[in-house]
């Protein structure tokens, strides 16, 4: 393992705080990091610390984890306990790992906490209330201990490379960028885009569906304008896992009615191209050139930012000859690769 320079890993939030906030601290758990980390050091591995891996306290659970507005205070307060505790040893943060299936989790029942949201807009309410989060944990480092500890903090977001299904069909390349608004923008766009706030076709989307549904707010929450600020620029890298791409066709749902969903407000169908290898994982295609699709459409939306890939790879049955494998790693890196 010394030969690697960077190890990421997560803090059990319930293992350090189990009522989720810092009444009780667990003093067990906190040594465990920082032992942890001292023996990283040791051996000349920079701890990469992720914060938030969807173990959320049950206490905060049971008062509606992410749609509940007031979870963003507690978790300012662990962050602050990470910090204080660990923030002389640790140079590189990750607020939060993937908040897109965090928020899916509040809407699918295969997905922990595995509550069924959606009509009510709890899927963009957790959107909404994990972003407000990151935002505010950035500001409290770069305020209160950037100066002392001289670490480098951001949040960590996935995305899978969406290809047209016909590539010469108008509709079906605006649905693949549909797609990357929505699953991607919808929490890149408020942190590393000039203007800040939710991609305005996301925003046009989801205001006029609701408009449709006879609502009279919204399902996507609206920031302030002092939040639109603390987010635009929280990040000191863009934090990437991707493992597959997908094909993606335009959906005409104009003369359906539509359950209001998240998934159903992209108007998108997806698949797999049958000529992509498959891993281990069923959904896991093997599609080398969709990380340069990916990585290109980063550098086009939001200037290109200094992107760190904190997650990527290929499911195997363990077999010694894995060409396949390799070739997932080996094809995106090579010069000219589109």
């Amino acid at each position: 393992m010394k030969m690697f320079q960077v190890y990421r890993f997560s803090i059990s939030w319930s293992r350090i705080l189990p009522t989720g906030d810092t009444d009780v601290i667990n003093e067990k758990g906190v040594q465990y990091y920082r032992n942890l980390i001292d023996e990283l050091l040791a051996n000349n591995i920079q701890p990469m610390v992720t914060l938030y891996h969807w173990d959320l306290p049950q206490p905060l659970q049971d008062i509606g984890g992410w749609t509940n507005g007031i979870i963003v205070d507690y978790f300012e307060s662990y962050a602050d306990l990470a910090f204080k505790s660990f923030g002389n040893k640790v140079k590189y943060w990750i607020t939060i790992n993937e908040p897109l299936e965090v928020m899916r989790g509040y809407a699918l029942t295969s997905t922990a906490p595995g509550l069924n949201t959606s009509e009510l807009g709890g899927e963009y309410l957790t959107a909404h209330n994990l972003l407000r989060a990151h935002s505010r944990v950035y500001r409290l480092y770069e305020k209160q201990y950037r100066s002392s500890q001289g670490g480098k903090v951001s949040i960590t977001l996935n995305a899978e490379a969406n290809f047209p299904r016909n590539a010469s069909s108008k509709e079906d390349q605006a649905a693949a960028d549909r797609v990357f608004q929505f699953q991607l923008g919808l929490f890149a766009h408020p942190i590393y885009s000039k203007t800040g706030d939710y991609p305005p076709i996301v925003r046009q989307i989801v205001d006029q569906n609701s408009a449709k549904e006879g609502r009279p707010r919204s399902r996507l929450p609206r920031f302030t304008a002092e939040e639109v600020e603390q987010l635009k620029g929280s990040f000191d890298f863009f934090g990437l896992n991707h493992y597959t791409s997908i094909l993606v066709t335009n959906k005409n749902q104009s003369s359906e009615h539509v359950l209001p969903s998240f998934t159903n407000d992209q108007a998108v169908n997806t698949s797999a191209d049958p000529k992509w290898p498959s891993g281990k994982s069923s959904w896991l295609k093997v599609v080398p050139e969709g990380f340069r699709v990916l990585l290109n459409w980063i550098k086009k939306e939001y200037d290109n930012p200094p992107v760190y890939v904190t997650e990527n790879g290929y499911s195997d049955d363990g077999q010694l000859e894995d060409d396949i494998r390799v070739d997932s790693y080996k094809i995106p890196l090579r010069p000219g690769s589109s």
